[in-house]
This record gives structure tokens, C-alpha cells and sequence, in this order.
């Protein structure tokens, strides 16, 4: 069994190629030692020891020939929680235990890790999650935004509909996917047709997210790393006919090209992520065919992997950057 100093840990699941692969080497690179957690994996193939005693205690986590102690991990990269694969032999009342006490268990372990350096912060990551709470923000900082509703009263909804003359779009305040490929778990932004209104009443299982829509030249991924913008743009021509959210998009449809954001914008950006005490997040902008940006969203643990791909922004060396900063 191996035993490694100075450990960066690497909060994944075992689905998660490219991303955390470019991480990993860009730590290596640096000297540092990432050991990948698939959270997945845990408690099937991962053993886990929280031990708390009068005088001492210790945490250790081993995953095949490799074993780690809290005290030796300097920081973690929290990149993505996925809940655990447990034999489907298992009763389903007893399937649901074993997953709340798994995932009990790893926020237990999680703590034993507060005094390295997050990024991020699961608390911040959680407040920042908040769609409410992100636009509003966008707005204190300067930010454009769309008409937004969230409710469960369908009439509020139609009443929406037809102040934006049929041009509105709904969503989940929540996503339903965390991979860079398209799921049929995840639930995309979808324009709304006066059809739609009738089955309004369904709202009262589930609230939703209503936006007018925005007219699009260009849609924008803009990821934020400890005071760095990369940006990728999308040209909304090539897609806008057949999806009106380009992760569902034919990936031939979707060529990324490079994109400088005015000095006003990226000054915002960076203003509103102060705000969280997020040192990561990666926002959807639209730029309008007047030239004006509208703040979408910002997701915390947001996809990055095809701007480093398609694009070769050096994401991956700026994430690693961030967690050996002593900063």
C-alpha cells in the first residue's frame, strides 16, 4: 500500500474522464500527488476510517493500493459528489439507507478536510447554487438579466407568456446531469408554445423556472478561475433552429470559438464572484445581435473540458494553480 505527502484530492466519480485527468497531470507537473475519489465507488470499492478518540483522532481513506489521511491532504478540488453504486440485489428500503449513511459518512470525512484549501467550499458552492440568489447578485453587480418567474401558479405563467409575446423559455432551478455529454436525466431549456399553457396545471407537483427569451448572436461559456476569464463562444446561427440550449445540440452544431469580453463585463464578473468567495465558476452569458451580454447562470462546478479541448485554454493549469496557492 502507498502512502503519499503533500496530497491534493480529486472529488469525482468514476465517469469523469478529461477534466480531471488535465488536472491531474497539471498537479503532477507541479510536484504535487492528486489521488482521484470516485465518490460512486464509495463504500463498495472505497474504505473510509473516521476515528475519534479522547486524545487523538485520525481519518483515512484507501481506494485499491492507495491510502490517504486527512493530515496529508493540502487541498481539494471539489469537482463532482455523485451518490453511490450499490448492488441492485439490495431491497429498495434498504438501498436508501445505505446511501444516506455512504453520503453521511463522506460529509463526516469532508469536514476532517477544513483546514485544507477548497475549491470550493462545499457551503459557498451550496449558497452559489441558488438561481434566485445568482440573479440577483447579477444585477447588484451591474449585470443584465432576464425577465425571470419562478412559480407553481400556472396563471402566473400564462400571464408571462403573453407580456413576452410567446417568446419565453422554462427550466429547472436544479440541474438533473453533472457529465459534459448530454443525458436524458437532464431536463434542458425548452421554449415554451401556447400548447404548453394548457398543461400549466401540472405546475403544482413542481415549480419552474420562466424566462423571456433572449435573441442570440452569440452564446457565451465563461469560466472563472481565481481572477482568470477564459471564454468560448458559440455562434447561435448554427444551433438556434433545432435546440434553444446548445448542450443539446447535434456536436457538429457547436464550434466553440474564442471570444474577448469587454473590460465592463469581465470587471462584473469578477466583482459578483468576489461576492460568493468562489475561487471557481462557470457562467452562461447570451450576447444579443445589439451587443449587449444578459447573465443567464452560474454553476459553481460548471463544464469546462471542450473550451480546453476545442480551444486549448489552459484551464486546467489555472485550477491546479489555485490549489497549491497559499493564498
Amino acid at each position: 500500500m502507498h502512502l503519499f505527502r503533500d496530497v491534493v484530492l480529486l472529488i469525482t466519480h468514476s465517469e469523469d474522464f478529461f477534466t480531471i485527468d488535465r488536472v491531474a497531470q497539471a498537479l503532477l507537473k507541479r510536484g504535487a500527488f492528486p489521488f482521484r475519489l470516485d465518490t460512486d465507488k464509495f463504500p463498495q470499492e472505497v474504505q473510509l476510517k473516521a476515528y475519534l478518540g479522547e486524545f487523538d483522532s485520525n481519518h483515512t481513506l484507501k481506494y485499491g493500493d492507495y491510502s490517504i489521511s486527512s493530515q496529508q491532504v493540502q487541498a481539494v478540488w471539489m469537482r463532482r459528489i455523485w451518490h453511490p453504486q450499490l448492488s441492485e440485489n439490495l431491497a429498495p428500503h434498504f438501498r436508501a439507507a445505505c446511501v444516506r449513511e455512504s453520503l453521511a459518512t463522506l460529509e463526516g470525512f469532508w469536514d476532517s478536510l477544513r483546514e485544507a484549501r477548497w475549491v470550493d467550499n462545499l457551503q459557498q458552492i451550496k449558497v452559489a447554487d441558488n438561481k434566485l440568489y445568482q440573479l440577483r447578485l447579477a444585477q447588484e453587480a451591474g449585470l443584465a438579466i432576464p425577465q425571470t418567474l419562478v412559480t407553481n401558479f400556472p396563471e402566473e405563467a400564462r400571464e408571462l407568456f403573453y407580456k413576452v409575446k410567446g417568446k419565453m423559455v422554462a427550466k429547472l432551478l436544479t440541474p438533473l446531469s453533472y457529465s459534459m455529454e448530454s443525458s436524458s436525466f437532464f431536463l434542458y431549456t425548452s421554449a415554451v408554445k401556447e400548447q404548453d399553457l394548457f398543461e400549466a396545471e401540472s405546475l403544482c407537483y413542481c415549480p419552474m423556472v420562466f424566462q423571456e427569451q433572449i435573441p442570440k448572436q452569440r452564446e457565451l461559456r465563461v469560466v472563472y478561475v481565481n481572477g482568470n476569464l477564459f471564454v468560448g463562444a458559440l455562434d447561435a446561427f448554427h444551433y438556434e433552429n433545432s435546440t434553444v440550449d446548445w448542450r443539446h445540440a447535434p456536436s457538429d452544431a457547436c464550434v466553440w470559438e474564442y471570444h474577448e469580453l469587454p473590460d465592463e463585463i469581465a470587471t462584473r464578473i469578477k466583482m459578483y464572484m468576489l461576492r460568493l468567495r468562489l475561487t471557481f465558476g462557470a457562467f452562461d452569458f447570451i450576447q444579443k445581435p445589439s451587443g449587449e451580454y444578459v447573465f443567464l447562470e452560474l454553476n459553481p462546478t460548471g463544464e469546462w473540458g471542450m473550451l480546453e479541448r476545442d480551444l486549448d485554454l489552459p484551464i486546467s493549469e489555472a485550477i491546479a494553480e489555485a490549489l497549491l496557492s497559499k493564498c
